[in-house]
């Protein structure tokens, strides 16, 4: 609440069933790293607001905690777009059509005004920029889907197993950090021309995100750094990587182009899932795109700090332990645009009977995408605090 509303406004409590449907989710991935390794409890205000509290970011009602996000009125609706980096906002005037003087968000608040949010979105994505049209209606959805790459193996443990982390900023990482947690082993690779961008950032939450990983620099560029990073990926029990699929294609390295060894698991971070490759998202953007804002005198305004990156990565770590549990071998495509909107239809969490009950021989939960982790509908032990 202290981080959704507008800066002279009262916190906003929307949407509110989100939250419980969080703690839920940490509930579940609590017991499954237990399963198969380390239990992993983390506190859902900490998840969500963990950034927030060390960078003393406060709520801004339509620009994002962090100042890089606003939602702006177009001429059907809302648009939220991103401009974190040099290159999105070197792209505002071709965004306008036109070149302008002054502050780029000036002249986008003026010229989208008059224009339909769906065009606006199309139009700067095709530029690399992250935006996304605020829907109307959001359906229920699932964060993310599952294939088969590799044969599943009958060792359902995280302890010792390697994981190879490709991603940078947060969804990816935090998914990183609670496996570490498990008792993985946590590589993070970065590139030596393109380092993490929350490098800059607080310094604090940086470490937190990736306390006890090892850290490798490699040159992407060069036939010696890909051959390195191609001995990693196949070395990995856990691949995590958060780029657009074409980039990882251009390394010869693109999950559908390579064999993979057996129980391994992939897990793809998105903005909007592998079957929408040109889509660039960041947490606010993907957040206002499922639909998950708040609510002041009947306009949007940004939900918490880019939520649907630490939701995001929650469900990627959720996603990761119970395809370990299971065996591995299996590409997961997690959407944060499809996790947003899994939470921003979430269903209302009553406060009596415990929401994982049984069910049979199987523990389920409220949730129904929730309830198709394999965790859930494999029989075993309950989750902490089960009926």
């Amino acid at each position: 609440m202290a981080l959704t509303g507008t800066a002279e406004g009262p916190p906003v409590l929307s949407p509110a069933p989100a939250y419980g449907l969080l703690k839920e989710v940490l509930r579940v991935l609590s017991w499954v790293t237990g399963e198969i390794g380390t239990r992993v409890d983390l506190d859902p205000a900490v998840v969500l607001a963990g950034r927030a509290g060390s960078s003393g970011l406060r709520r801004a009602g339509r620009r994002s905690a962090s100042g890089v996000s606003r939602l702006l009125r177009t001429a059907d609706g809302w648009c939220a777009i991103t401009l974190s980096r040099r290159e999105d906002v070197d792209a505002v005037p071709a965004i306008l059509g036109r070149a302008f003087d002054g502050d780029p968000w000036t002249a986008l608040e003026s010229a989208l005004s008059i224009m339909p949010s769906a065009a606006v979105e199309e139009r700067a994505q095709l530029l690399g920029v992250p935006a996304a049209a605020l829907p109307a209606t959001v359906a229920p959805t699932v964060p993310w889907r599952s294939s088969r790459i590799a044969a599943p193996v009958d060792t359902s443990s995280l302890s010792g197993r390697s994981v190879v982390d490709l991603s940078s900023l947060w969804a990816g990482p935090l998914c990183a950090r609670v496996l570490g947690r498990a008792g993985a082993q946590v590589i993070k690779v970065e590139s030596t021309h393109r380092p993490d961008g929350f490098r800059v950032g607080d310094p604090r939450f940086f470490d937190w995100l990736h306390d006890g990983k090892e850290f490798r620099a490699i040159d992407f560029r060069s036939a010696r750094g890909r051959n390195e990073l191609a001995e990693l990926l196949d070395m990995a029990d856990i691949v995590i990587e958060a780029s657009r699929p074409r980039a990882l294609a251009q390394l010869g390295l693109a999950p559908e182009d390579r064999p993979h060894p057996d129980g391994q698991v992939w897990l793809s971070l998105t903005g909007a899932g592998r079957g929408d490759p040109m889509c660039v998202a960041f947490g606010d953007d993907a957040a206002v795109a499922g639909g998950l804002v708040g609510r002041y005198r009947d306009e949007p305004v940004f939900c918490a700090d880019a939520i649907a990156d630490p939701l995001s990565g929650i469900c990627a770590a959720l996603a990761v332990a119970s395809a370990v549990r299971g065996g591995g071998g299996v590409l997961i495509d997690l959407s944060m645009r499809a996790t947003a909107a899994a939470f921003a239809t979430a269903p209302a969490f009553g406060h009596g009977t415990h929401p994982v009950h049984r069910r049979g021989d199987d523990w389920l939960v409220e949730c129904p995408w929730l309830q198709r982790s394999q965790s859930i509908l494999t029989p075993a032990a309950p989750p902490p605090g089960g009926a």
